[in-house]
């Protein structure tokens, strides 16, 4: 169990300490919550879908 408080921490403080501690779930979970809470945000599953939206995007 980690003593990090996830909530004081800003989205960029997050993100590097769950990029230098690969191990911590909790932190790892927080920082998935945070990302898909964004509005916008983009989902793709393949190169196809990823190029398509880029085309989209790039177009406007």
């Amino acid at each position: 169990m980690s003593h990090v408080n996830y909530q004081q921490l800003t989205e960029a403080e997050l993100q590097e300490y769950v990029k230098h501690n690969l191990q911590d779930e909790e932190a790892f979970q927080h920082y998935l919550k945070i990302v898909r809470a964004k509005p916008n945000r983009v989902v793709v599953s393949t190169g196809k879908q990823l190029e398509a939206e880029l085309r989209t995007r790039l177009a406007l």
